[in-house]
């Protein structure tokens, strides 16, 4: 492949390191997680804006949430003077997330990304669930079958695309369809196309 791999960090695993602090140290755990569901509260305001609309608006509100809640994370660390222990749930919890500070971080500069994987954690439960009903997919070439189909059909989901008539669709033209054109059988494309389709007629 020879590119470069940028880690993106998932926000609700930080989240979940200071909710479970919660029980030795209510009060910094209450106050972690203020700041990040003032995180979320910018991603909600972001859902319906473009990518780079995104983009910018992460920049203007969530960075300096986000030097805030950094500070504030390592003014209570031990080393630092503050009252929070290394080896304590909530010590663990923020240097969890300051270690992963910087994959924290990475949301903010590209509107395509998400602040957490919570969209592939639950396109993936039907793998998960799908163990318990099969064991093995018959042959290697069985399973790449399956993750590529798993795939198409988690994308449909996702895009609010009927799969069975994406795939019905596809599946009639993509073998008239040249190679540099096989992008419109993307999802989110095909569905596009569709919708201009319908409302031309």
């Amino acid at each position: 492949m020879g590119g470069t791999v940028t880690e993106v960090a998932c926000w609700a695993h930080a989240r979940r390191k200071f909710y479970e602090a919660r029980t030795s140290d209510a009060a910094a755990s209450t106050q972690a997680l203020a700041y990040i569901w003032l995180l979320y509260d910018v991603e909600d305001t972001a859902k319906e804006l473009s990518a780079l609309e995104r983009k910018h608006l992460r920049q203007d509100r969530a960075l300096p949430r986000l030097h805030q809640f950094r500070a504030g994370l390592q003014s209570q660390q031990a080393q630092y003077g503050g009252p929070v222990l290394p080896k304590s749930p909530m010590g663990e919890a923020i240097n969890y997330a300051l270690n992963q500070w910087d994959a924290l971080c990475v949301y903010t500069t590209d509107g395509d990304l998400a602040i957490d994987n919570n969209a592939s954690e639950n396109a993936l439960r039907r793998v998960a669930i799908g163990r318990k009903n099969w064991l093995f997919c018959g042959s290697d070439n069985g399973g790449r079958t399956a993750a590529i189909l798993f795939s198409l059909i988690a994308t449909c989901q996702r895009h609010k695309v009927e799969p069975f008539a994406y795939l019905r669709n596809m599946l009639t033209r993509i073998a008239a369809t040249p190679m540099s054109q096989l992008d419109q059988f993307l999802p989110d494309r095909w569905q596009a196309a569709r919708q201009t389709t319908v409302a031309a007629n």
